[in-house]
C-alpha cells in the first residue's frame, strides 16, 4: 500500500504595505521657541514703523490728499481740484520770493555752523584744562528756548537802539536796517541759528573725533606728519559717515526754518515787504491766514520734494567724494608698493655686488682645487 505525500501549494507573495511610521508631535516649548526665533526681530524694530506710520507716513500721505481738494480751514473738504493747487502754488510770485529767503538764510547757516562745528570738535578733542565745562558751555545755547533767543537778537540786531547800529554809529558808520532789508535780515536770522546749533552739531563731531584710534595719529606723528596734516588726512575720512548725517540733519532743519524768522519781527509774518518770509512762513500764513488748506497742502509737498532734491545732491556728493578719497588712497599705496619694491630691488643689488667684490678680493677654494696642508701634531711639538 503506497501513500502519495502531496506538496502543499506555494503562495504567491502578497506586495508588501509600506509601514506609516507617525511622527512625534513637536513640544509646544520648541515652536515657541522657533516662533521666537524668527519673530523677535520682527517685534524689536516693530515700534520705529508703527510709530514712523503714526507720525512720519500717514500726515504726509493725507497732505498730499488735501492737496487735490479745495479745502478750506472752516468749510471742510470742497471740490476736486486736482494739481490745480500745485499749478496755482508755482504761479505765485510769494512761493518763490520765500523760497528764494530760505535758500539764503539755509546757505548763509548752514554752511559757516558746520565749519565752525569742525573747528570747534577739533579744539575740544585736544588735552585741554577743563575739558568738561567746555563741553558743556558749547551746548548752552542748545538748552535756551527759541523765545529767549530772539528776545536776546532782537537787541542786538535792532534798528534804532541795537546794540551793532551803536556801535557802528560810535565809529560814525550809518545804522544797518536789519529787519527792513533783504541781505542784513537773512543775516541776523542765520546768526540766530548758527547761535543756536553749532554747539550741538559740534558735540555730534567730537564724538565721533574720540572714535577714532590713537594709534594711527601716533604713527603718522612718528613719520613726520603734523596736526593739520593728521585732521585732514586721518581725522575727517574717519569721521566721514558722521559728517554725512550732521549735513543732512543740518539740510532738513535749514529748509524747515520757522521760529527764527518769526520771532526775528512778531509783528510781521517774514517782513513788511516779504523780505525774511521762508516756505514754512508762507504755509502758515496760506493755512491760517487765507484759510486756504489745499494750497498750504501743496506748498507743504513742494517743501518736502525740494528736501528730498537736496538731501540727494548730498548723498551723490558725499559718495563722489568717498570714491575719489578711496580712488586717492589706492593710487598712494599702489605707489608705496611701487617704492618698496624698488627699494627691496637696491638692496638685493647692492648686497650682489657687495659680494661679488668679496668674491674677486678673496678667492674661494674651488671644488678642483687641492685641499690646504695641514700640520699634524708631531709637527707643531717640534717646531
Amino acid at each position: 500500500m503506497t501513500s502519495t505525500l502531496n506538496r502543499p501549494p506555494v503562495e504567491s507573495p502578497s506586495p508588501r504595505t509600506p509601514r506609516t511610521t507617525a511622527k512625534a508631535p513637536i513640544p509646544l516649548k520648541h515652536r515657541l521657541s522657533a516662533f521666537d526665533y524668527k519673530a523677535s526681530p520682527y517685534f524689536y524694530v516693530a515700534p520705529f514703523f508703527i510709530l514712523f506710520a503714526i507720525v512720519g507716513l500717514f500726515p504726509l500721505v493725507y497732505t498730499f490728499v488735501v492737496s487735490l481738494y479745495d479745502w478750506h480751514t472752516l468749510k471742510g473738504q470742497g471740490e476736486f481740484v486736482g494739481l490745480a493747487n500745485f499749478t496755482a502754488v508755482l504761479g505765485d510770485r510769494y512761493f518763490w520770493n520765500s523760497l528764494f529767503n530760505t535758500v539764503s538764510i539755509f546757505f548763509l547757516s548752514t554752511i559757516p555752523q558746520l565749519i565752525a562745528a569742525v573747528v570747534i570738535a577739533a579744539v575740544l578733542d585736544q588735552n585741554l584744562r577743563a575739558r568738561t565745562f567746555w563741553r558743556m558751555s558749547i551746548l548752552l545755547p542748545y538748552v535756551v528756548t527759541p523765545v529767549a533767543v530772539a528776545m536776546i537778537f532782537s537787541n542786538v540786531f535792532g534798528e534804532d537802539y541795537g546794540l551793532i547800529n551803536n556801535i557802528l554809529e560810535s565809529f560814525g558808520i550809518d545804522p544797518i536796517m536789519w529787519r527792513n532789508e533783504t541781505l542784513p535780515s537773512h543775516i541776523a536770522i542765520a546768526t540766530m541759528v548758527n547761535w543756536r546749533w553749532t554747539g550741538y552739531n559740534a558735540l555730534i563731531l567730537l564724538a565721533a573725533m574720540q572714535s577714532v584710534p590713537r594709534d594711527i595719529h601716533e604713527s603718522a606723528a612718528l613719520d613726520g606728519a603734523g596736526a593739520t596734516r593728521r585732521f585732514f588726512s586721518i581725522t575727517l575720512p574717519s569721521i566721514r559717515p558722521t559728517m554725512i548725517f550732521v549735513i543732512i540733519t543740518a539740510t532738513i532743519g535749514g529748509l524747515q526754518i520757522f521760529t527764527e524768522p518769526r520771532l526775528f519781527d512778531p509783528v510781521t509774518a517774514g517782513g513788511s515787504q516779504r523780505q525774511f518770509q521762508t516756505t514754512v512762513l508762507y504755509l502758515w500764513e496760506m493755512a491760517f491766514f487765507r484759510q486756504n488748506f489745499g494750497k498750504a497742502s501743496a506748498i507743504a509737498w513742494l517743501l518736502f520734494l525740494l528736501i528730498v532734491a537736496f538731501g540727494l545732491i548730498n548723498f551723490l556728493l558725499s559718495r563722489s567724494i568717498a570714491t575719489a578719497e578711496g580712488r586717492g588712497a589706492k593710487a598712494r599705496s599702489q605707489r608705496r608698493l611701487l617704492r618698496m619694491r624698488q627699494r627691496e630691488a637696491r638692496d638685493g643689488l647692492r648686497a650682489g655686488t657687495a659680494a661679488s667684490v668679496l668674491t674677486e678680493t678673496v678667492p674661494l677654494p674651488g671644488p678642483t682645487d687641492p685641499p690646504a696642508p695641514t700640520e699634524s701634531t708631531e709637527e707643531r711639538s717640534t717646531r
